[in-house]
C-alpha cells in the first residue's frame, strides 16, 4: 500500500496542491505531515513548499519528474546509524547533493488512551532510537512507513491500547494525547539530512567557503585495493569524515563505498586524491559538492 492514513490525507492533498501550483519551489520529503523530514524541510528551507511523499523513492522521483525542485532525505542518525537503502537510492537517482542539514531529534509517545500500551508504531529508525525506553515500558515496537504516519494510523485505528512514537507536532495534527516527551534513548540524538536537486551547484558558487564533497566508488577486486584507493587522501592531506561500505548485487564479490571529504574538486590536493582513488577503483562518481552545515574536525 502506497497511501497515507486517512487522518493525514486532507493535509497531504492541501500541501500537494500548493506544491503543484509552483513546483520549482517545492521540496519533497518522505512521510506524512508532521514527520521529522517535514520538520527538516521547513527548518532547512523555509522559503520552499513541503511536498509529502510516501517513500524515499517517491521523494526522489518528484525531483526527477519535475514535480519538485528539491528533496530532503535523512542519511544518518547519531544514535542509530545510516538510514536503510539510502546508499543505494542516492547514486541510482541521478540527482546531485546541494546541501546538508543537521536536526536534533526528539520523540514523543502519543496515543488516544492513557495506557498501559501493548504496542507502539513508528518508523524503524525512531523505534531503534527509543528501544531502551520501549523495553523498559514493556511496549512492543511495530514498524510503520514514517513517524507521523504512525500517529495518523493510531488515530485512525481508534485503539486506546496502542501508541505511536512521533514528533510532538503529530499529536496536534492527528488529535492524540502526548503521554511522554523525549522518549529517545540519547539526549543528543541528531539526524543529518541531505538536500538534493536535479543538477549540482555551480563550482564557482562555493569558492572560498568550507565545503563537503560526497562520492561513491567501487574498488577493484584485488588485494589491498581499498588501502591503495584511500592512500591519496592521506598523502594529500584531505580529511575523509565518512566512509561506509555496502554490497553491490548478490555475489558478495563487489564492494562499494560511500564517502564524504572536506574540500571540493578544483583544489589540487582534492583532485590528486580523487584521481588516485579512481585509478584503483572500477568506478568513482561524485554525488555533489555543497556548503558545510557544521564544521568538521
Amino acid at each position: 500500500m502506497r497511501s497515507f492514513p486517512g487522518p493525514a490525507l486532507e493535509i497531504v492533498d492541501r500541501m500537494r496542491a500548493a506544491a503543484a501550483a509552483d513546483p520549482a519551489r517545492a521540496i519533497a520529503f518522505q512521510g506524512s505531515p508532521g514527520a521529522n523530514s517535514h520538520r527538516a524541510a521547513t527548518e532547512a528551507r523555509p522559503d520552499l513548499l513541503p511536498l509529502p511523499c510516501f517513500s524515499f523513492e517517491d521523494a526522489l522521483d518528484a525531483v526527477k519528474d519535475g514535480r519538485a525542485g528539491h528533496a530532503i532525505i535523512p542519511i544518518e542518525n547519531s544514535q542509530h546509524g545510516r538510514v536503510a537503502d539510502i546508499h543505494f537510492l542516492l547514486p541510482e537517482s541521478g540527482l546531485g547533493i546541494v546541501g546538508e542539514f543537521f536536526m536534533p531529534i526528539h520523540h514523543a509517545l502519543m496515543a488516544l488512551g492513557n495506557g498501559p500500551f501493548e504496542a507502539a508504531y513508528s518508523h524503524p529508525q525512531a523505534l531503534g532510537q527509543s528501544r531502551h525506553y520501549l523495553r523498559a515500558k514493556g511496549i512492543v515496537p511495530l514498524s510503520h512507513a514514517d513517524t507521523a504516519g504512525a500517529a495518523a494510523y493510531v488515530a485512525e485505528r481508534g485503539d486506546p491500547t496502542v501508541a505511536a512514537i512521533a514528533p510532538a507536532i503529530a499529536a496536534e495534527l492527528y488529535g492524540l494525547t502526548i503521554i511522554e516527551h523525549n522518549v529517545e534513548d540519547s539526549p543528543d540524538n541528531m539526524t543529518r539530512f541531505v538536500i538534493l536537486a536535479s543538477a549540482p551547484l555551480p563550482a564557482g558558487s562555493l569558492a572560498g567557503e568550507p565545503v563537503m564533497t560526497t562520492f561513491v566508488f567501487e574498488v577493484k577486486n584485488i588485494p589491498a585495493a581499498l588501502f591503495k584507493a584511500l592512500g591519496g587522501f592521506a598523502t594529500n592531506g584531505v580529511n575523509m569524515t565518512k566512509l561506509e561500505s555496502y554490497q553491490k548485487g548478490t555475489s558478495f564479490s563487489a564492494t562499494a563505498f560511500y564517502a564524504d571529504i572536506i574540500g571540493a574538486p578544483g583544489d589540487p590536493a582534492v583532485d590528486r586524491a580523487l584521481e588516485e582513488c579512481a585509478f584503483h577503483s572500477k568506478e568513482l562518481r561524485i554525488l555533489g559538492t555543497y556548503r558545510q552545515a557544521r564544521a568538521r574536525g
